[in-house]
């Protein structure tokens, strides 16, 4: 990262989902001082930033994504005044920190919605949608998204009916979320990610709708008036960062997010999704950086994070289609293939212009627990689409042979595979051949290179199946694809490899970092 340029514009952003990444009083269940005590890690790691999932005090129906207080912390987290000492022990270490607003919907537990509870008179009402009759809308989670209440009303709720969501139209919840951004931004929080940030306007005229048309609270034209009043927050502070998750399939609409007077960022599912095949990987990334050119607006690049199966398990499915559920289909599995292209794609991930997030564990090499018994899941789309998020939820593994791999002192809140005794911190840290070692390179190189920052990207020819780009005039990624080993490119030096080289020859899923001397 340059000191001329935004942070946020080409940094490594670090996902902690706080309930799996280290837990400091044996409860089993990861926590803030846990963080505290791992900040080291992710200095070596090499990364810029920190972004929090959910935090907040809530009854954990949907993992902390059912806010009951955006003031406070969790108890089972700990404290504010330890979230505050976290802020500035991350700062001192170099990291900058992102939190985690989820603006769509409230917790049921939230004093706004008890009281829109206790009478139909109560002015809180208003801030939520009540109707006399349901719709026959979807919910994100499937089902259902009304639920009755003991006085014969109807509420809206787009995940869980323990998520009511909030109606965007009255002006004190839009003042109430800005005082929420100022009261982070004055403890001292760098940038804010926004979930679900394309849900928040519905129609009013809560129309029925037909399976095959769009829903009718996806991307309204009025949630931009948000955004941009939320981009006033956020510029009346020095080098602060609003980040959207926009989960949106029309590039040109994704990109009213990212208009200078709105979101600095939004986080490109496209990537995420593609599959491991090297026309479609091409099209994807010439997709997503035309979309941000057009707007000079950073793109960003995501292998993994706790919504989706992680990528090392993707990758080594057997067929090349792709679903962000694939695991409920039973398609075989080949972890070694899967870890083999998932660190050419850390390679491709950490060169490409923009910001890259990097979904705690991945530098580890995690693969999705598959083998969590339905009985221990706690993800509430298990019971509403059948399909559970947990298995790339698990907590980390830190140190030793068996679980909980210095996670914790107590019973993991999700159970750990013993096979991870390979895949700790631990076991990792100084093996020139492990993931954890190859994202510290690259992510340490990243930083050095000067091409990786300013340079322009420009595609290279290649033999089919093969990706290449330059960033500046000395560096090239090229990433193999194909079914075969292809030649390198001629006058160059090797940087850094996913893996071993065939003397100048690429093998398959592998990619490599070069110090190109032209004129030789």
């Amino acid at each position: 990262m340059t000191n001329q340029d935004p942070w946020w514009r080409d940094a490594v952003i670090y996902q902690i989902y706080p309930r799996s990444f280290a837990d400091a009083d044996g409860d089993g269940i990861g926590d803030i001082d846990g963080i505290r005590a791992r900040l080291g890690h992710l200095r070596d790691l090499g990364v810029d930033a920190i972004w929090m999932s959910p935090w907040y005090p809530s009854p954990m129906a949907d993992a902390g994504y059912d806010v009951a207080d955006f003031r406070d912390i969790d108890p089972v987290f700990g404290s504010l005044k330890k979230a505050e000492a976290l802020i500035t022990e991350a700062h001192a270490a170099g990291l900058r920190m992102i939190v985690d607003i989820v603006p769509n919907h409230i917790s049921s537990e939230h004093p706004w919605f008890k009281a829109a509870l206790a009478s139909p008179d109560a002015p809180e009402r208003e801030y939520f949608w009540f109707r006399s009759q349901p719709t026959n809308w979807i919910g994100e989670f499937g089902g259902d998204t009304w639920t009755r209440t003991p006085d014969g009303m109807w509420y809206l709720h787009l995940f869980t009916p323990e998520q009511p969501d909030l109606n965007w139209e009255h002006p004190d919840v839009r003042a109430e979320f800005e005082d929420i951004l100022r009261f982070w931004f004055d403890r001292g929080v760098d940038g804010i990610r926004i979930d679900s940030a394309a849900l928040l306007l519905k129609d009013t005229s809560f129309p029925e709708v037909a399976p095959d048309k769009p829903h009718p609270f996806h991307d309204l034209d009025g949630v931009h008036e948000v955004y941009r009043a939320w981009r006033r927050v956020a510029d009346s502070y020095p080098d602060r960062a609003l980040i959207g998750e926009v989960w949106m399939p029309e590039v040109d609409r994704f990109a009213r997010y990212l208009r200078p007077d709105e979101l600095h960022a939004a986080f490109n599912f496209d990537f995420l999704g593609c599959a491991w095949d090297p026309k479609l990987m091409r099209e994807c990334i010439d997709r997503t950086l035309a979309a941000h050119e057009t707007i000079g607006a950073p793109a960003t690049w995501v292998l993994s994070n706790h919504d989706v199966t992680r990528h090392v398990t993707r990758y080594g499915r057997t067929k090349t289609t792709f679903s962000f559920e694939e695991n409920l289909d039973g398609t075989p599995v080949d972890l070694e293939l899967g870890t083999r292209r998932a660190r050419a794609a850390a390679l491709l991930s950490l060169s490409l212009p923009g910001a890259a997030y990097v979904y705690q564990g991945e530098e580890l090499g995690l693969w999705e627990n598959e083998s969590i018994p339905p009985a221990q899941f706690q993800d509430p789309m298990w019971g509403r689409r059948g399909h559970s998020r947990d298995g790339c939820r698990v907590p980390l593994p830190w140190s030793g042979d068996e679980p909980p791999f210095g996670f914790t002192t107590g019973t993991p809140w999700l159970p750990q595979p013993a096979e991870w005794k390979d895949r700790t911190v631990q076991a990792q840290t100084g093996d020139p051949n492990s993931m954890l070692e190859l994202y510290r390179t690259a992510i340490h190189l990243r930083r050095a290179e000067e091409g990786l920052h300013r340079g322009t990207m420009a595609w290279l020819d290649t033999a089919p199946g093969v990706l290449a780009y330059t960033r500046g005039s000395t560096f090239a990624c090229v990433l193999n694809m194909s079914g075969v080993s292809v030649p390198l490119p001629d006058h160059h030096s090797c940087l850094l490899a996913s893996g071993p080289l065939d003397g100048t020859l690429l093998p398959p899923d592998t990619a490599v970092w070069l110090r190109l001397h032209p004129g030789k």
